[in-house]
C-alpha cells in the first residue's frame, strides 16, 4: 500500500461571467468560477497532485501549462487523466478529498461529484469519500474568498 496527499486552491474570480464553478468534473451553475488558467477545478487538481506524489511525476507545472497554455486544453480531467499515466502497475484504491469554502453547498452535489471523479479512476463510487467544512469562517476558503481541497489517495 501507498498513498499520496495532494492540495490546491484557487480564489474566486468574481468578475469572470463566462466560466463556470467546476469541483470534482461537476458544474456548479449559478456560482462564481475559480480563477486560473484552466478551468480550476481544485478537487481534481488536488487528486493529480496526490497521484504526482505517488508517481514521484508533477503534471501541475510544466506539463500542464503545456498543455493548457500551449495546446488550449484548459479542462482538469485531462491533467489527471496524464498524472494516472505514470501510476504504472499501481491501481488506486481509494480516494479521501476534504473541502473548504463558504459556499457553494457541497452537500447536495456529492453523489454526483463522486460518481464522476469515480468515472475517471476507474473506481466505484464507494471508493471515493468526499467531506466539506467552512472551517468555522478561520481562512479566507472559510470567509468565502476561494475554495481549498485536501485529498488523500492510496494504491496498491
Amino acid at each position: 500500500m501507498i498513498t499520496g496527499i495532494g492540495q490546491d486552491s484557487h480564489r474566486f474570480d468574481l468578475e469572470n461571467s463566462k466560466k463556470i464553478l467546476k469541483l470534482g468534473g461537476v458544474a456548479f451553475l449559478g456560482e462564481p468560477p475559480l480563477k486560473g488558467n484552466s478551468d480550476a477545478d481544485v478537487v481534481l487538481h488536488a487528486i493529480t497532485n496526490a497521484v504526482s506524489g505517488i508517481t514521484g511525476v508533477n503534471i501541475l507545472g510544466v506539463v500542464s501549462d503545456k498543455l493548457c497554455l500551449e495546446q488550449g486544453i484548459t479542462d482538469s480531467r485531462v491533467y489527471l487523466q496524464e498524472a494516472l499515466k505514470y501510476l504504472q502497475n499501481k491501481q488506486l484504491t481509494h480516494v479521501s478529498i476534504s473541502i473548504e469554502c463558504k459556499f457553494p453547498k457541497i452537500s447536495p452535489k456529492i453523489p454526483e461529484m463522486k460518481q464522476s471523479i469515480a468515472d475517471l479512476l476507474d473506481l466505484s463510487s464507494n471508493q471515493i469519500g468526499i467531506t466539506a467544512t467552512t472551517g468555522e469562517g478561520l481562512t479566507a476558503f472559510g470567509r468565502g474568498e476561494g475554495i481549498q481541497a485536501l485529498v488523500i489517495v492510496s494504491a496498491s
